[in-house]
């Protein structure tokens, strides 16, 4: 009786997880679909003569960009030196440097000519305060803050209150935008009026040749974990992130790179201090105050801006990478839960929060019980070997070509590897990531959870090796 009780248990389990995996990657595998039609249409919708014409034109919206520095060093010159050099008709580039201990602000002023300017902020965000304003002598459109530690949203938000432009971008210190990534990125603010935020793709800088804060040589990593996350960033952002932007039910715009309606970044009270993830706690709360509101708003993914970023190489740095991004996950859902599932915030609710809550962050834990029901049984020699291949083939095989499909958007659409040997080595790495690196990552989201539910926030130390040159 017992192991027939017992037999039944397993096999309900065994069907629970097999439908959950199939679902998870049916739904990935419409996201390709989707992407697929809408980067067509997207390469289309704007020609190079046309965007030579939103240069040129008057009309253009300028933009405050504002990068948040933290220790950044080792990277900090060659950062805003990219900025300096985008192709855009009037922008300003606002630094702010959050409490560094290191000589960001040294590097800065030695590199820029800045000096001191008396100039005063109205704060309409509050911040941690000011210490100093610095103008540089050879560009006026370069502005650097000096204030007191109080994290990166913190250090956004004083950025946001020194920006004199009605479009705000906000970008990583350790990050390059190319050159025509903020024309690309300002298009749908062009297009549509009620347009309030927009985002751009965020790609892997590992390995490629950066000359004068440009990449010059597009290569992928030779560091196997950093290849590994090409993958990832491919199919997060050309697959989902696409498909969620059609349904006006993005809830991440990467603090890497993203471009918002000052008065509306003011409006909703800037970022949130106390977030982890506040870059999907910003855009989350963005769409609850125009749903309260019923008021026409557009949060718009753009996958052809493009924002190259250091991803990391070691382990250590990875592992705390990805355990905040779970408790961030976490956080964001746990402030906005009474939006899950409710109709009154449109595809936000129903949509986009239940996805995040049932695939993203209980994913873990479904695939970890998913491991141990199959070692259980194996165990009590009552495993069904039909249920073992079919996960395997609905877990793996399909996760496999959800990878590979990822790939293959990426050669359809911008085929920015154009070697025919990084072709290969991504479809390759798109195979391998399900033996080995999948299951990793997973533990460090399961690491997240928990830290999570015992309230550890720490945010972790990020330590960079600065844009590699050849």
């Amino acid at each position: 009786m017992m192991r027939s009780v017992l037999v039944q248990t397993l096999t309900a389990a065994e069907i629970a997880i097999l439908c959950y995996f199939f679902a998870l990657n049916s739904l990935y595998l419409i996201f390709s679909v989707v992407a697929y039609f809408r980067l067509r249409t997207y390469r289309r919708r704007w020609t190079a003569r046309e965007l030579a014409a939103v240069v040129r034109s008057p009309a253009t919206p300028a933009i405050s960009v504002v990068v948040p520095a933290h220790d950044e060093e080792r990277t900090i010159v060659e950062s805003v030196r990219s900025l300096l050099l985008l192709n855009y008709p009037e922008f300003e580039v606002v630094v702010v440097n959050d409490g560094s201990s290191d000589a960001t602000l040294r590097r800065m002023m030695g590199a820029f000519d800045l000096v001191r300017a008396p100039v005063t902020v109205a704060p309409a965000i509050p911040t941690r305060p000011v210490r100093a304003m610095y103008r540089s002598l050879h560009n006026p459109d370069l502005v650097c803050i000096d204030k007191e530690n109080g994290g990166k949203a913190d250090a956004l938000n004083a950025g946001i209150n020194a920006a004199r432009h009605s479009i705000v971008c906000v970008i990583d210190a350790d990050s390059l935008l190319e050159e025509h990534s903020l024309t690309r990125a300002v298009l749908p603010f062009i297009e549509d009026p009620t347009t309030i935020a927009t985002g751009g793709i965020v790609r892997v800088v590992n390995g490629c040749r950066v000359e004068a804060g440009r990449v010059v040589r597009i290569r992928l990593p030779k560091n196997k974990l950093a290849l590994f996350q090409v993958i990832e960033y491919l199919r997060s952002f050309l697959a989902a992130r696409v498909t969620h932007s059609a349904l006006n039910a993005l809830l991440i715009i990467s603090g890497a790179f993203g471009l918002f309606r000052r008065d509306a970044l003011i409006e909703v009270g800037g970022l949130r201090q106390d977030s982890i993830g506040e870059d999907m706690e910003l855009v989350t709360r963005l769409h609850a105050l125009y749903k309260r509101r019923k008021q026409p708003y557009r949060i718009v993914f753009q996958p052809d801006p493009v924002c190259w970023t250091e991803a990391p190489e070691s382990r250590e740095i990875l592992e705390r990478q990805r355990n905040r991004w779970q408790r961030g996950a976490l956080q964001v859902l746990s402030f906005h839960r009474s939006l899950i599932g409710n109709p009154r915030y449109g595809t936000v609710g129903l949509l986009a929060m239940p996805y995040y809550l049932i695939f993203e962050v209980l994913g873990p834990i479904v695939e970890l019980f998913g491991y141990l029901i199959t070692i259980l049984a194996t165990a009590l020699g009552l495993l069904n070997w039909q249920f073992a291949e079919l996960l395997f083939l609905t877990a793996i095989v399909y996760g496999c070509l959800i990878s590979v499909a990822a790939v293959l958007l990426e050669e359809m659409s911008f085929r920015r590897y154009a070697r025919l040997t990084d072709l290969l080595r991504l479809v390759l790495f798109a195979v391998l990531e399900n033996f080995g690196y999948r299951q990793l990552t997973l533990w460090w989201r399961l690491e997240g959870t928990i830290d999570f539910l015992l309230n550890r926030q720490s945010w972790g130390t990020m330590t960079r090796k600065g844009f590699a040159r050849a």
